[in-house]
C-alpha cells in the first residue's frame, strides 16, 4: 500500500539538485557511496534474501506467528469530556523554551512546561528558586528545547525525570514529572548548541549533551579564525547531581543522537566532515559519519587520567587522530555514511541504530553487535534500503517495523527493519507503505518507541508546515502535528487528527499514563522554603531587612497590610495552605515584577528591594473563589527620610 502525494499540495523548497529519479543527487564525479563502503553479509539461518524481502510488512511472520494488529475502529480516538487519555506526550516546543504536554489520543494540550525561560503564567523565574535557577545557568533570556526524553529504568519509563536540550545555549535541563515543573539546568561547560539529548541506557547512567557548533577549545579568544583548532564535544551528565561528568572531543558538527540498549554505545549523527565555515565548504564531501562512543572506554580513560581538563570539565580526545582510537578498543568508532546525517535512533530490540540519510533517500542500518566486533566499523552497517525524499527521523512500532518522516516528500514512510537488511544496497523493496502528511515533517515519534517495548499504537509526525490546513493567522502560521494509528497493519497508516501547534516543536516522547503519578499537592519535604503554618504568619525586621512569612487561603492572605521602609530588603515567603486539588494562589505585586504561583500546599519565595515609596497592592492573580477580586493586602513602602 503506498500512497503519493499530489504535486502541488507539498513543498518543493529545496536547494538540493535532484537526480532523474526525484532523489537528493549528493556528488556525480565519486564511486558510489555503497560501492566505497563494504557490508557483512549476515543472513538470517534458515531464509533466503528473497523470501525475507516478500514477506516485508508482514509482522505475522516476522515477529513470531501472533497478528498483533487491532483495528482503528476497536480503539479510542475521541477522548470526551470527563474521559482521560491513555499517553502523554512531551513535546519540545522550540523557541519558547518550553515543553508542550498533550494527552494522547486527544491531542489536548494538557500543560505547558517552562523550562529555559521565565513564564508569569505560573510564577516561573518570578520566585527566588527559579530565578536563581535560571541565572546560575547562564542567566539567558531565552532557549530552544528540542528533544524530551523521559528517565528509564531496565530500558522503560520509570516516570521519574524528563530532560530536554537547550539547542540554542549548550544547556541540558531536569523535569520533576512529580511536579511536571523544572527543577534543575546544568550550562553545559564548552559547548555551544547542545543538539541532541538522550540517556545512557538501561537505567539512566548518564544524560547526553550531544554538542553541535565548532569552536576553539577552551574558547577564550584564541584560535579565532583557525577553524582547524574549533571542536564539538559530547557531554556526560549525571541525572542526579545534574554534574557533567566528562566530555569527549571529535572531529565535525554533530547533529542528534541515541544510545544502545546495553549500556556500552551512545550514536550521534555528524555532519560537516569537512570542518568548513561556509556553506561551499561544508557541502564538498559526499559523506559523513556516525560516531559510536563506547561508553566504558571512555570512563577508563578518564579513570586512567587520559583527559585534559577544559573549563572544569576532564576531556577526552575521541578526534580519528587520537592515540585513544588506537588498539582494539577505540573510545569512538567512526561509521562511514551518505551527506549530512540527520537522525539516529537504536531498534527497540538493540540490535541496530537506524541514521537517516537527509540528502541522500537512504537510512543506513548499523548492527550494534558487529560494531564491536569488526576491525573497520563501516562493516558493521548491514543494510541501506531506499526510502524516499529527505529521510530525517525514525520510530518503531515494536512489530518489527520503523517508520521514517521524509521531508522533501512530506510522508512517513513505513519499512520493515530485517527485510532491508537482507534485502540489496538501495532496495525499496522493504517500503511497506507511505502516508501523506502535511508538511515537510521533521521528527515522528511512537508511543514508548525509545524503550524496550513500544506500544505499536500511536505515532505523531512532527510537520514544519500546515499551509492551509487551519485558518490564516498572519504569515507566522501554526505548525501541524498529526496524530496517526499505526496499529492495523491490514489497514494501514490511518490519519486521525491534525493538531495545531506553536513554531517550533521537535522531537517528543509518548509515555504510557499509568507510568506517571503526578502529585496533587505539593510535599513540604519536597523543597528547601520553609512551610507557613495556619495561623504562623509573622515578620521579622532585622537591620534593613523584613522578612515576611504569611499564608493564603481562599479569600485572604496571611496580612492585610505589611509596611516596609523605602530601601529595606524584602523576602516574602508565602505558603498555599489549601489542601484541595485545583486551588491555587498567587501573590502579584506587578509594580515590582512579581507574582509566584502557589498550588495546594506549596511555599515559594521572592525578595526584592522596596525602592519605590508608595502604595502597592497585592493580590492573588488565580481566580479561586466567589471573593476572590477582595483577596488583596496592600505593601506599603515609607519613604527612607
Amino acid at each position: 500500500m503506498t500512497h503519493t502525494n499530489d504535486s502541488d499540495s507539498r513543498s518543493t523548497d529545496t536547494n538540493h539538485p535532484t537526480d532523474a529519479d526525484g532523489g537528493v543527487d549528493v556528488g556525480t564525479d565519486r564511486e558510489p557511496l555503497f560501492a566505497r563502503i563494504p557490508r557483512r553479509d549476515f543472513m538470517k539461518a534458515g531464509m533466503a534474501a528473497g523470501a525475507v524481502g516478500s514477506l516485508a510488512g508482514c509482522t505475522s511472520i516476522l515477529s513470531g506467528g501472533d497478528d498483533e494488529s487491532v483495528a482503528l475502529e476497536d480503539v479510542k480516538t475521541d477522548v470526551k469530556p470527563g474521559e482521560l487519555d491513555d499517553y502523554y506526550a512531551f513535546l519540545g516546543a522550540g523557541q519558547s523554551g518550553e515543553i508542550y504536554v498533550y494527552g494522547v489520543p486527544s491531542m489536548r494540550q494538557l500543560s505547558r512546561i517552562p523550562v529555559f525561560q521565565a513564564n508569569a503564567a505560573n510564577g516561573y523565574g518570578y520566585d527566588d528558586r527559579s530565578r536563581e535557577m535560571l541565572e546560575d545557568a547562564g542567566g539567558y533570556t531565552w532557549g530552544d528545547a528540542h528533544h524530551p526524553r523521559i528517565s528509564q529504568t531496565d530500558n522503560d519509563y520509570d516516570g521519574r525525570w524528563a530532560f530536554v536540550n537547550d539547542k540554542a545555549n549548550g544547556r541540558m535541563a531536569r523535569v520533576d514529572l512529580k511536579y511536571f515543573e523544572t527543577d534543575a539546568i546544568v550550562d553545559i561547560p564548552n559547548q555551544q548548541g547542545t543538539h541532541g539529548a538522550c540517556c545512557v541506557l538501561p537505567d539512566t547512567k548518564y544524560v547526553i549533551g550531544v554538542g553541535e557548533f565548532r569552536v576553539p577549545m577552551p574558547n577564550d579568544g584564541r584560535d579565532l579564525d583557525d577553524p582547524d583548532a574549533y571542536t564539538s564535544t559530547l557531554a556526560a551528565i549525571d541525572p542526579e547531581s545534574m554534574n557533567v561528568e566528562w566530555e569527549v572531543l571529535v572531529d565535525g558538527n554533530m547533529d542528534n543522537g541515541d544510545g544502545g540498549k546495553e549500556g556500552r554505545w551512545f550514536f550521534a549523527t555528524e555532519y560537516n566532515g569537512e570542518e568548513g565555515v561556509t556553506e561551499s565548504e561544508m557541502s564538498e564531501s559526499d559523506t559523513d559519519w556516525v560516531k559510536a562512543f563506547d561508553i566504558p572506554a571512555i570512563e577508563e580513560a578518564v579513570e586512567n587520567g587520559d583527559y585534559e581538563e577544559i573549563g572544569g570539565v576532564p576531556v577526552v580526545d575521541g578526534t580519528r587522530e587520537s592515540s585513544l582510537n588506537e588498539g582494539d578498543r577505540p573510545v569512538v568508532r567512526y561509521i562511514e555514511v551518505s551527506k549530512s546525517p540527520h537522525g539516529v535512533s537504536v531498534t527497540p530490540d538493540g540490535k541496530y541504530a537506524i541514521a537517516s540519510g537527509k540528502l541522500d533517500p537512504t537510512c543506513s542500518i548499523i548492527d550494534v553487535e558487529a560494531l564491536g566486533e569488526v576491525d573497520d566499523p563501516n562493516e558493521a552497517i548491514v543494510g541501506r534500503p531506499s526510502l524516499g525524499n529527505g529521510p530525517l527521523h525514525t520510530a518503531y512500532d515494536g512489530r518489527g517495523h520503523a517508520y521514517t518522516t521524509l521531508f522533501i516528500d512530506s510522508q512517513v514512510v513505513k519499512w520493515d527493519i530485517e527485510a532491508a537488511v537482507e534485502a540489496e544496497e538501495g532496495s525499496e523493496d522493504p517500503v511497506v507503505e507511505k502516508i501523506d502528511v502535511h508538511y515537510n515533517p521533521g521528527h515522528v515519534i511512537a508511543a514508548e518507541s525509545y524503550t524496550a517495548d513500544p506500544s505499536g499504537d500511536w505515532l505523531i509526525s512532527l510537520n514544519k508546515l500546515s499551509k492551509d490546513r487551519f485558518l490564516n493567522v498572519g504569515p507566522m502560521k501554526p505548525e501541524n502535528d498529526q496524530l496517526i494509528y499505526i496499529g492495523d497493519d491490514e489497514a494501514g497508516m490511518q490519519l486521525v487528527k491534525d493538531t495545531p501547534s506553536y513554531a517550533e516543536p521537535h522531537d517528543a516522547s509518548i509515555v504510557k499514563a499509568d507510568k506517571i503519578e503526578p502529585a496533587t499537592a505539593y510535599d513540604p519535604d519536597d523543597y528547601d522554603e520553609e512551610f507557613v503554618e495556619s495561623g504562623d504568619s509573622d515578620i521579622v525586621r532585622e537591620d534593613g531587612r523584613v522578612h515576611v512569612k504569611m499564608t493564603a487561603q481562599r479569600n485572604e492572605f496571611g496580612f492585610q497590610d505589611v509596611t516596609v521602609t523605602e530601601g529595606d530588603e524584602v523576602t516574602f515567603t508565602v505558603t498555599n495552605i489549601e489542601e484541595t486539588d485545583d486551588i491555587s494562589h498567587s501573590l502579584a505585586i506587578p509594580e515590582y515584577d512579581i507574582h509566584i504561583k502557589l498550588a495546594p500546599l506549596e511555599t515559594r519565595e521572592v525578595t526584592f528591594t522596596a525602592d519605590k515609596p508608595g502604595v502597592y497592592w497585592m493580590y492573588c492573580a488565580f481566580f479561586c473563589s466567589a471573593l476572590h477580586m477582595e483577596m488583596r493586602s496592600r505593601l506599603l513602602v515609607e519613604p527612607a527620610d
